[in-house]
C-alpha cells in the first residue's frame, strides 16, 4: 500500500489544512505513516509567520532530498511537496532552489493535491492561484482523529497588519455557508468529536449566509450550532479586537456551549505602537472591550498575542505593553520578536531595534505573563471542574482532559471515559498543567 507523510508548522488553521490534505491522499489510497523514510508522498504544510520561515523550509527539503535519493536507489519513487503559506509566498522560487520538490500548492489549492500529483509524474508542477470554486466542497469526507477537533469556517484577512503576511499568503476574507459549517460539524459528531474549535485568519470577521438566506455572524453560527446532537462545547479562534461585535460577547454569557476562554490578540500596550502596525484599535479601546467581555462572562480566561520590538518602539512604549498585561490579567499568552515579513510593509522601515534590546524586552514580557499564567493556574486549585478528557494520561491509570478554560488536567480514571465530560475537582498545579480527582456521579454527560 502507498503510504503518505504529512507534516505541518504553525496555526490551528495549517492543522486543519493538513488533516484535510490527509483526507485527500487517503481517498487516492495512501495509508497515512509518520515514518517519513517509508513514505511514498511527503507533504510540508509550511507556515510562514515565524522568522525565517521559508529557510526553515528549504533546509527540509534538503534532508528530504537525500531520503528521495536513497529510496530512488532502492527503486521507490518519492514525491515530495510543499503545501501553505511559504509555498503561496515563494511559488516557483521553491522549484527554482530545490529540485527534489515536485510539487508546490498554496493553501487555497490543495484540493487538487491528487490532481497536481498525477501531473507531476510528467513535470514539476505549482499551484499558487487563489480559484473561484469552493474547495471544501471538493474535499472528501473528513476522518475522525480525536475527542475535540477544528473545523475552519472562514478564511484570509483583510486588516493588512504592517507585519503580518496572512493577507498575501491567505488571500481576502472569505466565509462559509452556515449550511456547510453545519454538515461538517454533524459529520465530525457522528464520528466521536465532542468539542469543536471553529477557526480562522480573522474568525470573528465571520460573514456567511445563513440558513435562511441573509448574512450569520459567529454568534448566529454558534447558535445555528449547539442544537446538534452530541455537540458538548464550542470554540472559536483567532480574533480581532475590531470584530468583536455585541452580539459575540453576549454570546459568551448566554450560549452554555461557548467556553469561557478568548483568545483575543493585541499585539502592544502602546497606541502608537498599535498605528504604526496598522492595527486600528488603541489600547485603551482593548482595554475597553475587555471590561465588556468580563461583564459578559466573569470568569474568562483570556490570551493574547505580543510582539516586541516592532521598528520604532521605544522603551517607553515597550513599558506600555507590561502596563496593559499587568493591568488585564492573562491566563495565557504568546509572545515574540518583531521579525521582517518580506513584502510587509514594516520589512521597509529603518529604525529597527537592536536584537540585544529586543531579546532583553521579551524576556521581561515573558516573565510578567508566566507568572500571570501560573497565578492563574493555581486559582483553580480546590475547584470543581468539568473536564472534557481526550487522551489517556502520562502514566498507566490516568486520563488526561481540557477544563473549560483550555487547562490540561490529569485524573485518575479508566480509559472508558475518553470522550465523556467529567466532574473533577482541582487538587494541585503542575508546571504545564493540573492534576484532579474524580467526584461522586463525576460523569456529567
Amino acid at each position: 500500500m502507498k503510504k503518505a507523510f504529512v507534516k505541518s508548522y504553525g496555526c490551528q488553521m495549517n492543522a486543519y489544512d493538513a488533516g484535510r490534505m490527509a483526507d485527500l491522499l487517503a481517498a487516492e489510497g495512501y495509508a497515512a505513516t509518520e515514518t517519513v523514510e517509508e513514505a511514498d508522498v511527503v507533504v510540508l504544510n509550511t507556515c510562514h509567520i515565524r522568522e525565517k520561515a521559508a529557510e526553515k523550509v528549504f533546509s527540509e527539503v534538503g534532508r528530504l532530498r537525500v531520503l528521495k535519493a536513497e529510496r530512488a536507489q532502492a527503486g521507490l519513487d518519492t514525491r515530495i511537496v510543499v503545501a501553505g503559506c511559504v509555498a503561496q509566498a515563494e511559488g516557483r522560487e521553491i522549484l527554482a532552489r530545490t529540485p527534489a520538490v515536485d510539487v508546490v500548492v498554496g493553501p487555497q489549492s490543495y484540493h487538487r493535491l491528487p490532481e497536481l500529483l498525477s501531473e507531476s509524474k510528467s513535470r514539476r508542477v505549482v499551484d499558487t492561484e487563489f480559484p473561484i470554486e469552493d474547495k471544501f466542497a471538493k474535499l472528501p469526507a473528513r476522518r475522525n482523529r480525536g475527542v475535540t477537533g477544528f473545523l475552519t469556517i472562514q478564511e484570509g484577512c483583510d486588516k493588512f497588519c504592517a507585519f503580518c503576511v496572512v493577507p498575501y499568503t491567505r488571500g481576502a476574507e472569505v466565509s462559509r455557508p452556515v449550511a456547510a459549517i453545519r454538515a461538517e460539524a454533524e459529520a465530525m459528531l457522528a464520528d466521536g468529536v465532542r468539542e469543536i474549535t471553529l477557526i480562522g485568519q480573522n474568525v470573528n470577521a465571520y460573514h456567511g449566509e445563513a440558513l435562511g438566506g441573509g448574512t450569520a455572524s459567529l454568534a448566529d453560527l454558534m447558535r445555528a450550532l449547539s442544537d446538534l446532537p452530541g455537540l458538548a462545547r464550542l470554540r472559536y479562534t483567532t480574533s480581532h479586537p475590531n470584530d468583536m461585535g455585541d452580539d459575540l460577547i453576549a454570546a459568551h454569557g448566554a450560549n452554555p456551549l461557548v467556553m469561557p476562554y478568548l483568545h483575543l490578540p493585541v499585539q502592544s500596550g502602546s497606541t502608537r505602537v498599535l498605528q504604526a502596525m496598522n492595527r486600528k484599535h488603541t489600547a485603551d479601546a482593548y482595554r475597553r472591550l475587555i471590561e465588556r467581555v468580563r461583564d459578559a462572562r466573569p470568569d474568562i480566561a483570556l490570551s493574547s498575542d505580543f510582539i516586541v520590538g516592532f521598528p520604532g518602539e521605544t522603551d517607553a512604549e515597550f513599558e506600555e505593553t507590561m502596563r496593559l498585561v499587568a493591568d488585564i490579567g492573562f491566563a495565557s499568552a504568546f509572545s515574540f520578536k518583531y521579525s521582517p515579513r518580506a513584502g510587509t510593509p514594516a520589512a521597509d522601515r529603518e529604525d529597527a531595534i537592536p536584537e540585544s534590546v529586543k531579546s532583553e524586552r521579551l524576556a521581561r514580557l515573558q516573565q510578567l505573563l508566566d507568572g500571570q499564567r501560573h497565578a492563574f493556574n493555581e486559582s483553580m486549585v480546590c475547584e470543581t471542574v468539568e473536564v472534557l478528557v481526550e487522551k489517556a494520561g502520562r502514566h498507566p491509570g490516568q486520563v488526561a482532559g481540557k477544563t473549560p478554560h483550555l487547562l490540561m488536567v490529569q485524573i485518575e480514571a479508566p480509559a472508558s471515559t475518553i470522550g465523556t465530560l467529567l466532574t473533577v475537582r482541582i487538587t494541585r498545579s503542575g508546571s504545564n498543567s493540573l492534576f484532579g480527582e474524580l467526584l461522586p456521579d463525576a460523569v456529567a454527560a
